[in-house]
């Protein structure tokens, strides 16, 4: 099988690619990714000589570009991660997560539509989407598959599109889809403009910790290498058409995940107890700042079997572990040094 991954340089897409190598040493991986400011190949290294594995650079809003690469390739199927992600950008460039999330995903679907001509037999169309397209909720509550969308960003919403456009490819052209829906992701390699990597790295170098509004938002967060467990299983097992919502189960306001992790820090960093809380510093809250996301990923459990396999404390003192023993890979992403990684990599090949 071969597999085209949008994004695999990201993040989450990182994880998702050397899961998929790791488990399947069968498939072929390609890995396309435009390498923006979030897109690291570093996060590959300890794959990247696999020989089932290709990097692509390309941009996903070039769509004859597209035409080309899947005219080139015989993809079996798409796991589509590429995306602008970060809520403070979508405010300040709304345009760009339009281009990227929307008109990309577009053309993404298209190319697989002509590629695949109606011959669908054994292929997939997975669409990676955020709970935030459902919105808030108040204290109570759970967002499930039916859930309204609701979205309040800028970003929200390009996903909210996205999310459209591929049930539309669904039910007009009979493309094999499915779409999963997940909460907040932490783990290694995240870069470092979210919240948990960002104050990891403020609380080494003894700086504010911008906390919005009273730190009351809350979320739920779930270990990313289940994240990429579970991509693994709807992809495989996922029923076409369907949504999946994925989440930790795992709700945390942001004062007391703060909390949490500035009391790991002082003790991995020896620090006297309460040395990083006084880092503290309260900000203006984010426009349209949505106060709770809470997912139902019992539908998940139920029909696949899928759990998360760590606690969120847990999965914490891991996430924290890493960074502390990765202070190059950190000092390197927020230097922008990591971006010269795929000139002395890929260069001339």
């Amino acid at each position: 099988m071969h597999i085209l991954v949008t994004g695999g340089a990201g993040f989450i897409g990182s994880h998702l690619v050397r899961h998929l190598l790791t488990v399947h040493p069968s498939y072929t991986v390609t890995n396309l990714d435009k390498l923006t400011y979030a897109g690291n190949l570093a996060n590959l290294r300890d794959v990247e000589a696999m020989p089932n594995y290709r990097f692509v650079k390309g941009d996903i809003t070039d769509a004859a570009f597209l035409e080309g690469l899947f005219t080139e390739n015989r993809f079996d199927g798409v796991i589509h991660l590429a995306a602008e992600s970060h809520v403070d950008r979508s405010i300040s460039s709304p345009v760009e997560f339009v281009m990227s999330n929307v008109l990309g995903t577009v053309n993404l679907l298209n190319a697989a539509r002509v590629a695949w001509d109606g011959a669908f037999d054994g292929k997939r169309f997975y669409h990676v989407s955020t709970d935030e397209v459902y919105g808030t909720l108040g204290r109570e509550g759970m967002f499930t598959e039916r859930t309204p969308y609701d979205p309040h960003s800028p970003y929200s919403a390009s996903k909210a599109s996205s999310d459209h456009f591929v049930r539309a490819f669904h039910d007009t052209y009979g493309l094999p889809v499915v779409i999963s829906n997940c909460s907040n992701n932490y783990g290694p390699c995240q870069f470092p403009e979210k919240l948990i990597p960002l104050f990891i790295n403020n609380i080494r170098h003894n700086k504010p910790l911008p906390v919005y509004g009273k730190g009351e938002n809350v979320r739920d967060w779930l270990w990313v290498v289940d994240h990429a467990r579970a991509i693994d299983l709807i992809y495989h097992q996922g029923l076409d058409g369907e949504t999946y919502n994925i989440g930790g189960h795992n709700e945390w306001t942001n004062i007391d995940l703060i909390r949490l992790l500035c009391g790991i820090m002082d003790r991995k960093l020896g620090r006297d107890p309460g040395t990083s809380e006084s880092l503290v510093t309260y900000v203006t809250d984010r426009a349209g700042h949505d106060l709770r996301y809470a997912i139902d990923a019992s539908k998940l459990q139920r029909e696949l079997g899928w759990v998360p396999s760590l606690t969120f404390e847990e999965g914490l003192e891991e996430t924290v572990e890493w960074y502390l023993s990765n202070q190059e890979w950190l000092d390197e992403v927020t230097s922008g040094a990591y971006q010269h990684y795929y000139e002395e990599m890929y260069a001339g090949r």
